[in-house]
């Protein structure tokens, strides 16, 4: 990586806000503490070292609770009993040296780690000790008849420690910060109610016992901890049952499909590459129907042993995706590296003897296997793994035992009937006839327009396939409208409008029952998204949307303000381009805007020169 780029790296805003939460945390430790060090006695010194003790304790012994396996530890109590009993000066000396001593020991956390961790417990306590002052509380023994102050206090104290952590996830990963916030308190609340009660106990342990009620706390807060670690190692274990396939090993269908999301969302926030492969046992029918099924189950083993040693040591997450396909999910790797992988495993198992892979047409073991990587603009699951099955497709054509990646220029690719498909899309469309001829001859030509800007474009076959149907078929969802509504010649109603926008909803509906028109559904359900994010039906924005979708809204717009609609006036092309430039940076791509206006104004002064110019030659169809 350059200097430059380290550079950059250092200021991005989750880093940024990590130094100013540090720095908020530093001067809420000094403000508070105010150098006590420097004034403490013996006895006071024998009272910090007795509850750094106990802090540490608490530290080491850390539990996690089901189901995400969050972290806990009931460090709070101790804290928050030194606020109760001795104030926050002392408490955050305690804090202090606890966090020196465990970053000392537990060296492979970065600092920078260490350091926000301690500023956040800075602003807890702070916060904490503030509240409990302001409601009434009393540095000393439990105030029986008074509790308000200890469940503000509280309070204060997990409130604090979530807007902390979800400004963090909201500014780094972009994560909604109403639904991390949510999630801690769902996940928190519990885990914090015990802190107070725990923390209240050591309070009257420690005035009435002493050392001696500490040591108490201690042992029964240890064996909380250890009860806990128990209860979590039983759950993991049974969640580990259930995310497995008992025949091969590896993890199930259901697991590939929850970690999939998972790092899709991780590769999207922090910008890593990731890519997925599905591979397909060689004519597995074959060799289930000659041997049976018991030896084909031993088979589908075999390969499943043989995944799992290929990825022992790296981060490559191997699936049962069902029958004898497997995936392998691989994140920080780019496809071509991906596709190396993939292939050296391929080559491997044609090397390794099974028996009875005489009877395979190439007399080996082996797989057909399609790769795809995940972009930034797939919103879906289901579309990384459509390409790569895709893929896995085209790797079959090939006559198997091949590695195929999602988008290579081959003659494969390009042998794809275009017309055929074109033709069915067609076929559906045809029902516009008779419900809105105008939807019917607007599909066509932004059609046509579709298939002059991927020349523009200079698009590969299979990107240049999906363009232009989905440009057909994109407003497929209308069919689904009352024809009173999509015929209506005065202004729609807020409710008509609401009604027509739900369009690309029935649209993806109806494009999901065929298997052929499923990779058109983001043209379909996305063509209204708009580039500053306030489009429907997600508000994605700019890379967020895919880039021949953004360009599809453009052709769209354009035409719909070249055209008669019965609920907008109709431009002229200088009055669209000017429209056009004018939302450019707003609803549309700039770079795909200015290339969509040279193309329109070539096309517009080749019309000119002719003396049959009128706006059906403005926006071009097919007859």
């Amino acid at each position: 990586m350059s200097k430059f780029h380290t550079l950059v790296r250092r200021f991005e805003p989750g880093n940024l806000y990590l130094a100013v939460l540090c720095v908020a945390g530093l001067a809420a430790f000094i403000h508070t503490n105010q150098w006590s060090y420097f004034r403490y006695s013996t006895s006071d010194w024998v009272l910090v070292y007795t509850m750094l003790g106990a802090a540490l304790m608490m530290e080491y012994f850390t539990f996690q609770l089901p189901p995400e396996g969050n972290t806990q530890s009931m460090d709070s109590s101790i804290y928050l009993a030194c606020i109760f009993i001795y104030g926050s000066e002392l408490s955050l000396s305690v804090l202090l040296l606890s966090s020196i001593i465990v970053a000392v020991y537990n060296r492979k956390i970065n600092v920078w780690r260490h350091m926000a961790n301690f500023s956040v417990y800075c602003l807890m306590i702070f916060v904490s000790s503030y509240v409990y002052i302001w409601a009434g509380g009393i540095a000393g023994p439990l105030d029986n008849e008074n509790l308000l102050p200890y469940f503000l206090a509280l309070t204060a104290y997990c409130v604090t420690n979530a807007i902390a952590i979800g400004l963090y996830y909201f500014i780094r990963f972009r994560y909604s910060l109403y639904d991390s916030l949510r999630g801690f308190f769902a996940e928190s609340l519990l885990v914090y109610l015990c802190t107070l009660i725990l923390s209240l106990i050591l309070t009257v342990l420690i005035v009435h016992n002493g050392i001696l009620g500490l040591l108490l706390f201690l042992g029964i807060t240890i064996l909380l901890s250890h009860a806990f670690k128990q209860l979590f190692d039983m759950y993991r274990k049974i969640e580990e049952k259930a995310n497995m396939d008992r025949r091969t090993g590896l993890f199930n269908h259901s697991y590939f499909e929850n970690i999939l999301e998972v790092e899709m969302h991780k590769a999207k926030a922090e910008g890593t590459p990731l890519t997925l492969a599905l591979i397909d046992i060689d004519d597995f029918k074959k060799y289930n129907d000659h041997f049976g099924h018991l030896k084909g189950d031993q088979l589908l083993g075999f390969l499943g042993e043989r995944l799992k040693q290929e990825s022992e040591g790296s981060e490559v997450t191997v699936s049962r995706y069902g029958g004898e396909e497997f995936t392998l999910l691989m994140p920080g790797m780019e496809l071509e590296e991906a596709y190396r992988y993939i292939d050296r495993i391929r080559k491997k198992l044609n090397d390794t003897y099974f028996d009875g892979v005489e009877i395979f047409p190439h007399g080996c073991l082996s797989f057909s296997a399609g790769v795809a990587p995940y972009q930034i603009d797939l919103y879906d699951k289901s579309q990384l793994v459509d390409q790569a099955d895709k893929a896995l497709y085209y790797a079959k054509k090939q006559g198997k035992n091949v590695v195929h990646a999602y988008g290579s220029h081959n003659s494969i690719e390009q042998e794809i009937n275009l017309g055929q498909e074109i033709h069915d899309i067609e076929q559906q469309l045809n029902l516009f006839i008779y419900k809105d001829i105008g939807t019917f001859k607007h599909s066509k030509r932004v059609f046509k327009y579709a298939m002059d800007m991927s020349e523009v474009l200079q698009l590969q076959p299979q990107e240049k396939r999906t363009f232009v149907l989905g440009a057909l078929i994109h407003d497929i969802g209308k069919l689904e409208l009352p024809w009173n509504v999509l015929n209506k010649k005065e202004k729609l109603t807020d409710e008509e409008w609401e009604l027509i926008k739900s369009h690309v909803t029935w649209g993806k509906r109806i494009a999901s029952t065929n298997e052929n028109f499923k990779e058109l559904i983001p043209y379909i359900e996305l063509h209204h998204e708009r580039y500053d994010g306030k489009g429907y039906p997600y508000g994605f924005r700019g890379s967020e949307i895919p880039r021949l979708c953004r360009m599809l809204t453009i052709i769209d717009s354009f035409d719909a303000m070249t055209t008669e609609r019965p609920y907008q006036q109709t431009k002229s092309v200088e009055q669209a381009i000017t429209e056009l430039r004018a939302c450019a940076g707003t609803q549309f791509d700039p770079e795909l805007t200015e290339l969509f206006i040279r193309y329109i104004q070539d096309l517009h002064h080749m019309h000119v020169s002719s003396k049959e110019e009128n706006d059906e030659l403005v926006s071009p169809m097919l007859d």
